[in-house]
């Protein structure tokens, strides 16, 4: 794998970025598009059925179970999650959860079949291992978990045992995703969430025990009191793991949208270039030990379904990051859980108690999104692919779009130096692609204020 700045030039392509606005910029992940906030309360319980009414027999689906409950709130996170001390809201959540899945189930047609599951949250492996037996037993009895290609969950290491990685194993988890974010004391303290290493790896060890080698690791970077030195003494410990999955997330401070982070000391956050030099150092580093990149911030072994599919062009963009599920159908079950239908996109009441009132009169949860005009999917296809493999193709598109041309040839003016366009086809440059967010920002028509969305780098 290529370095991103194999040059002597450096320092001239840094230079570049900075005058193309990269380290000034604030826009979306796009991990849909539209993003989220465009979602609106147009889209209501009656859209939602007659989504779920409309798939077709045989259908394939994917299924998003969301947990929004933790022991402990992280300062960072910016999630849809509430904490709880004691398992007293556990109880009636799952009960909820089980109506919900019957509620979903009853307006599919009988012979879907269920590819993918994700236990996300907030803290999955906060639930009881009879409680988990509960839930699975329920999804089992209403889908059937017998052709799943995949099942993860996200483990918290200090919420999870051996009971729990056991319940989980024998219903077929084959994929966990581990929070570690960083490893040094201080940025942990800062963040809330001290977690040491040895916690860490012993979780590894109790899913290698259980079966389950395919695990990923979620970092960050421009956390606070974050150092070049930190970042990667943090990295070599991770290495250790042996991950077959990393994802190296740039730290949103968006205290607007998570309260929780005004308790984080805005004076101990790295400034975007700094941001920008840890991400390249944490890059060369994972390169150098036989990691490929995916997209903007994942890393994968070869062997890896995600590695793969960016090699095979079968990557896509989901809530969850990027992922190597193609299913046209993504049902998000819980609380604040976004769902992905060919018609559009569905998100469930966040608001905990109105989602258990909701289900618990026999509805359901929906509570906003969007419909996809045939506009919104040639843009949204289109950034899909940048954001994937740093270009964009007009021949990739599902159906035709007359405008799509012109989308791109305008994106080519905006960027002469940074982009190649055959016509069709557009590139970017491999010193233009940490601009790619940015780019796809103007692809999108997406408008965007210093308040509204996380930095670009």
């Amino acid at each position: 794998m290529v370095d991103l700045f194999p040059s002597k030039n450096a320092m001239e392509h840094k230079t570049h970025l900075r005058r193309l606005g990269l380290f000034d910029a604030k826009v979306p992940r796009f991990t849909s598009y539209p993003p989220a906030n465009r979602f609106s309360g147009d889209i209501d319980v009656a859209t939602t059925q007659s989504w779920l009414t409309a798939t077709p027999h045989g259908s394939e689906v994917s299924l998003y179970i969301h947990i929004p409950f933790c022991r402990r709130l992280c300062y960072f996170c910016a999630c849809r999650t509430q904490g709880t001390k004691t398992d007293a809201p556990l109880e009636r959540y799952v009960r909820t959860l089980i109506a919900e899945i019957d509620t979903v189930r009853d307006q599919l047609p009988v012979d879907v079949t269920v590819r993918r599951l994700h236990f996300g949250g907030g803290t999955p492996t906060l639930l009881s291992p009879d409680y988990l037996t509960a839930l699975l037993d329920a999804l089992h009895g209403s889908f059937g978990l017998d052709d799943l290609d995949e099942f993860s969950v996200e483990i918290d290491p200090t919420e999870v045992d051996k009971a729990r990685i056991d319940v989980l194993a024998r219903y077929g988890m084959n994929r966990a995703s581990l929070g570690v974010q960083d490893f040094d004391p201080r940025v942990q303290k800062a963040i809330g969430r001290e977690q040491g290493f040895d916690t860490t790896r012993a979780t590894v060890d109790l899913l290698a025990e259980a079966g389950v080698d395919e695990v990923n690791i979620d970092l960050l970077y421009g956390l606070p009191f974050q150092t070049m030195g930190s970042l990667e003494k943090t990295i070599d410990q991770v290495l250790q793991l042996n991950a077959s999955r990393l994802a190296l997330y740039g730290y949103a401070h968006v205290p607007w949208v998570s309260k929780r982070q005004v308790v984080i000391p805005f004076e101990a956050l790295p400034d975007p270039e700094t941001r920008f030099d840890l991400f390249e150092r944490a890059q060369k580093l994972l390169l150098g030990q036989g990691y490929l990149q995916v997209g903007i911030d994942h890393f994968a072994r070869p062997h890896d379904g995600l590695a793969r599919a960016m090699i095979d062009r079968r990557l896509a963009r989901s809530f969850q990051g990027y992922t190597d599920d193609r299913v046209p159908r993504l049902i998000g079950l819980g609380a604040s859980s976004i769902s992905k239908y060919p018609e559009g996109y569905v998100q469930n009441q966040p608001a905990t108690a109105m989602y258990q009132g909701m289900i618990e009169a026999g509805r359901l949860a929906a509570a906003r999104g969007v419909v996809l005009t045939p506009e919104d999917c040639a843009r949204g296809a289109l950034i899909e692919q940048l954001m994937c493999y740093f270009d964009a193709s007009l021949s990739a598109l599902h159906d035709p779009y007359p405008a799509a041309n012109q989308w791109l040839a305008h994106l080519a003016d905006e960027y002469p130096e940074a982009i190649d366009f055959g016509g069709d086809r557009l590139s970017l440059r491999r010193w233009a692609r940490p601009l790619v967010r940015v780019m796809a920002a103007q692809l999108g028509q997406t408008r965007t204020t210093p308040d509204t969305y996380s930095a670009a780098i």
